[in-house]
């Protein structure tokens, strides 16, 4: 089982951009919950704290993709470094304006910059992949591989954030992010054996080649589906918990959730597909939409913990196929783009997710408003199904080359 992710970390260089990639990518699970611990902390208004959140992930979803295009264009070695001493900065002065008590909008306005700074590592990292993976088999690994790193991401950052905020100084869990994205973000950037060639130069126009919208704005329009999941059973698990009046049960729940998806992404890697990528892609969030359908009839914490731990073994499939469908649609100049594109779409649905989940627990209880992510997610399930009926001569490479197949 553990041969393939041997194979592919034994690449040149590939075991050290993807553990520095790791510890660079701890601000995503970190920055948002850290604000609020704080400003909500130092000011007392959750509202603030809200607010100055979502100034953060609003301009992390609007700049993501020029940041995409910019490495593909430039280089990640000449993007990154700029990107991450800005944003250290910036969420340093965030601190800094929370401690003063500074109010609406200096807050709000170093979040902006934050956000719009935030280095995009998951498309960085996974277009280094693309670069130096020799076949699809191991691409496929690959992507797995980082999928798992997400995960891992998820559960270690905000119990982090939680435990260094509550222990040491409101303003630790958000400093420590940034540290780990400022040292982890130098060390990728500094590795430039395995990054991906600049294209501003390309005699070919390589870097204005169509993107292919004709797969990629239906897989948009999915990511942002799986988006308002991810916002929405996040809310609407701690108002479960809190229901049942243990609240402090919604971390377990959750981890629970994050620790299926973990495993079965790493499992996930392992497989040698037949099946073609945007096969496996449909047929991965439709599963996944029938693994929450539990959800509103449950209302028991253990029950529940056992219904998130098997629903997350469908969250990682369709995640790992949507990143190998933009491989196989975009141009190689513009896979960092493409990337970015994608993780703009889901993290776009975040907040949209959070707040008619939370509108819903507010009228009709928590079970309820687990309707909000099946919901949301069978959308994305016939947007993805609807691209089989599309002209096969504008289908792409994925659906006539199976993912485990050598190129």
């Amino acid at each position: 089982m553990f041969t393939p992710y041997r194979q592919v970390l034994a690449l040149p260089g590939a075991l050290a951009f993807s553990a520095s990639g790791l510890v660079a990518r701890l601000p995503i699970s970190m920055v948002s919950l850290g604000i609020v611990v704080h400003v909500s902390t130092r000011s007392g208004s959750y509202s603030l704290a809200g607010s100055v959140a979502a100034a953060y992930m609003i301009a992390n979803a609007a700049f993501a993709i020029l940041q995409g295009r910019l490495a593909d264009r430039l280089g990640q070695s000449r993007v990154l470094p700029w990107t991450i001493l800005i944003f250290t900065v910036s969420l340093a002065l965030l601190s800094w304006a929370v401690e003063a008590g500074w109010r609406t909008p200096v807050p709000h306005a170093f979040a902006v910059i934050a956000g719009a700074t935030l280095p995009q590592i998951g498309s960085c990292v996974r277009a280094r992949w693309s670069h130096i993976a020799p076949n699809k088999r191991q691409l496929h690994t690959a992507f797995a591989l980082e999928a798992v790193a997400d995960e891992t991401v998820f559960m270690v950052g905000p119990t982090l954030v939680t435990l260094l905020a509550t222990t040491l100084h409101p303003a630790a869990g958000l400093l420590t992010a940034a540290v780990a994205g400022l040292l982890g973000t130098l060390a990728l950037s500094a590795q430039r054996a395995t990054e991906p060639p600049a294209t501003r130069a390309d005699p070919s126009g390589g870097a204005k080649a169509p993107l292919g919208w004709v797969v990629l704005g239906p897989l948009l329009l999915s990511a942002f589906t799986m988006g308002v999941l991810f916002g929405g059973a996040e809310v609407a698990t701690v108002a479960f918990a809190d229901e049942l009046g243990v609240k402090a049960a919604a971390g377990p729940l959750l981890a629970a959730w994050a620790l299926g998806s973990l495993l079965s992404g790493f499992i996930i890697g392992t497989i040698q597909w037949k099946a073609t990528t945007a096969t496996r892609y449909r047929w991965g969030i439709f599963a996944l939409a029938v693994s929450l359908l539990p959800l509103p009839f449950v209302g028991n914490l253990a029950v529940m913990a056992g219904i998130l731990f098997l629903a997350g073994f469908a969250i990682s499939p369709p995640l790992i196929a949507s990143v190998a469908w933009v491989q196989e649609t975009v141009p190689p100049a513009r896979l960092t783009e493409g990337i970015a594109i994608l993780s703009t779409g889901l993290y776009a649905g975040l907040a949209p997710g959070a707040a008619i989940v939370g509108v819903v627990v507010d009228r009709y209880g928590a079970s309820t408003s687990y309707w909000v992510s099946v919901v949301a997610v069978t959308v994305g399930a016939a947007t993805a199904f609807a691209t089989a009926f599309l002209p096969r001569n504008r289908v792409t490479a994925a659906e006539s080359s199976p993912s485990g197949s050598s190129v």
